[in-house]
Formats: C-alpha cells, structure tokens, sequence
C-alpha cells in the first residue's frame, strides 16, 4: 500500500441523516436533498463509533491437517453516535419508533420499543475532503443509558445504528474512500475500468451523471461498471442504465 497523505482523516464537521428504507446515497454528499433529514445536533465530543458482536474464529481440522480452515461466525456491527436534540422525532429514535404522541403533546416511553428502520448516512468534513458511511437499511434504538451528568455541558441521546442487510445486497454498509479524485470517464469491460487512473468510482448510478463513456455507442452484452454501491451499470447509448448491457 503506498503512502497517500491525502487519505488521512481529521474530522471537522459532519453531518448524520436518514432517509426511507432503500433511498441510493445521495450522489452531493455535501448537500444532500429530499428525501434525505439531518436527524439534528449531535456531540462534539463523542462523533461516531462501530461496534461490534460475533465474528469469532472456529478452527476446523481433518487427522492430516489440524488446522486445515478457518470459520468465523457471523458478525453484527452497530454504529454509535449521540443525538443532543430532545424533539419528538429525537425522542423517537431514541425510545422507539412506535412511541405514541400523547394527547397533551408528550412522547411516552412504550412498553414494547421498536426501532426505527431507516436509510443511513454519516458525512465527515475534513476541508476540502469528505468521507461517509452509508447503509440503504438500517435499525436505530438507543445504544445505551441517558445521563445528565452536569450543567455546564449538553445532555445527549446515545443512538446505535445496525446496519441491516437490503434486498439482494451482499453488504451491509458502504464507506467512501479517501485519496483519489472522481471519475469523469468509464470504458467498457467486463467489468469496465474508471479513469483517470486511480480515480475513485461514482458511489452509485446517479453519481454516474456526467461521467463520459467510452465508446459513446451502446455498450455491447455483458459490458459494465462496477461502482461504488458494488451496483453495476453501462451505457445504453443516450443515458447510464442500472445493471450489465444484454
């Protein structure tokens, strides 16, 4: 791996949203619109973690070979943030998606909390870079106990966020990656290569809006992209299109 010194990461802003189960990440990470909601103020202290449970190594062996494979149990990550707003919509992901309004106006704590499935996405903004961790299905709950501690600083909401499989996915949760430029170019292949060389693919079919292909012609059978949702798309000859050329 070479050194890329404009991969490293200083967070100086950020930004957390939610969205309908399945909303694409937005392709302006920076001002994402409709139906994408800033979930509000979060800490300044404690930004963002991930958890995680299982994952353990199980080593399998015949008589000839003790150590012959390796098999992990499955693995459940949760992302951790806290929330410093105690709105109803806060309130709600908080103490559970299915929190009644009650007729006085107030948020009452149910006796059998469900959490909130939503789209996903974080933003961190370190100058002119940005990095994201995006999940098109998700369950939000309270990651832990709340605490008022003091008076001289905000009192929070700490929320887990566990990425859930969608659809046909074979992920969970998707992460841009830092140190390279877009792609302005796609050539066809199978799959396609993106250029410049080392340019960082478009994270999904709409970031693929003013990526020039090559040939300009439809893309013939099996011809593709691989972007960054791990989606494929090709060039039908007028527009990008989700999937491989048939």
């Amino acid at each position: 791996m070479a050194i890329n010194d404009n991969a490293t990461l200083v967070v100086g802003s950020g930004n957390y949203l939610t969205a309908p189960v399945g909303t694409a990440m937005p392709a302006d990470l920076l001002t994402p619109v409709s139906p994408w909601q800033n979930v509000g103020h979060t800490s300044l202290e404690d930004i963002f973690g991930i958890t995680s449970e299982g994952g353990e190594a199980t080593t399998i062996g015949s008589l000839q070979n003790k150590s012959l494979r390796t098999k992990y149990s499955a693995r459940t990550e949760t992302m951790t943030f806290t929330l410093q707003q105690f709105d109803t919509t806060a309130l709600k992901l908080y103490f559970g998606a299915n929190a009644p309004l009650l007729p006085d106006g107030s948020v009452g704590v149910p006796t059998d909390p469900e959490p909130t499935q939503a789209a996903f996405l974080a933003v961190f903004i370190d100058g002119d870079n940005h990095f994201a961790f995006y999940a098109p299905r998700a369950e939000i709950y309270r990651a832990d106990d709340m605490a008022i501690s003091d008076t001289e600083s905000l009192a929070g909401l700490p929320l887990g966020v566990k990425p859930m499989a969608f659809g046909s996915n074979v992920w969970t949760y998707a992460i841009t990656p830092l140190g390279g430029t877009l792609a302005t170019g796609a050539s066809a292949g199978t799959p396609g290569s993106f250029s410049p060389d080392g340019s960082v693919a478009p994270a999904n079919l709409a970031g693929l809006a003013g990526v020039i292909a090559t040939p300009s012609s439809a893309w013939t059978t099996g011809q593709h992209v691989v972007l960054g949702d791990a989606s494929k798309a090709y060039w039908n000859g007028t527009a990008w299109v989700a999937g491989q050329a048939a």
